[in-house]
């Protein structure tokens, strides 16, 4: 359990609840691990603006609450973490709903984007074992692959050497909404927004291969789906 110098001090379950997963970034930390990240130089990696030293605390936390437990080098959420899943993802489609209007600017990080899209895609329909993505930022002039090894992603913000399957090509904001629900990705393609490059063959999967994230069928697309 916390400590009462972190506890809101009310007997109370909610408030109860909150002692453990109240904290500024505990909720964001629980979101990935239910969605499947386990190490925590990819946790790390997916949260950015959270200090290692922090990230290290908040898992300590979890795993005195009994939320997750640590097995080699992978956090994995026991009942009681995945027992949050319905509660976590019914804030976020109230998020959706309520809070979720426009990017702000600060907002936008390639790549972050680019990390949540690795671990979001389906390439079981393209041949061979490997398979590699480039994703080219208009309006930023880095660039990014990933590459799937029998079905497992990773990201390389430097040319692996492998060859191309496909080019993804959008403006930072356009994917984003894309990869969020707010703009379908059929109005993405059809306007420019989006643009996949390759064989025809590969091409023509690409809405099947990207699976977008676990919170898009929760967002009220600004452009409906024709």
């Amino acid at each position: 359990m916390t400590s009462t110098t972190a506890s809101y001090g009310q007997y109370c379950p909610i408030s109860r609840a909150l002692d453990v997963v109240g904290e500024r970034w505990s909720l964001l930390i629980l979101r990935d691990l239910l969605i499947g990240t386990t190490r925590f130089n990819d946790l790390a990696r997916g949260l950015p603006g959270l200090s290692r030293s922090l990230l290290a605390k908040r898992l300590r936390r979890f795993e005195r609450a009994g939320l997750i437990e640590k097995v080699g080098s992978e956090y994995l959420l026991t009942a009681a973490g995945r027992e949050l899943e319905p509660i976590l993802f019914g804030l976020g489609e109230w998020g959706a709903r309520r809070t979720f209007g426009e990017p702000r600017p600060e907002e936008l990080d390639a790549g972050l984007l680019v990390w949540w899209m690795h671990s979001r895609l389906d390439t079981s329909m393209f041949p061979g074992r490997r398979h590699v993505l480039c994703v080219r930022l208009t309006d930023d002039l880095r660039r990014y692959w990933i590459v799937i090894e029998s079905g497992v992603p990773s990201v390389c913000d430097a040319d692996p050497g492998y060859p191309v399957d496909v080019t993804i090509s959008s403006d930072v904001e356009s994917l984003y909404q894309v990869w969020l629900g707010r703009i379908p990705l059929s109005h993405a393609m059809r306007t420019g927004r989006v643009e996949f490059t390759g064989p025809t063959a590969l091409t023509r999967r690409m809405p099947s291969v990207l699976l977008l994230s676990p919170v898009a069928g929760y967002a009220d697309p600004v452009v409906r789906a024709s």
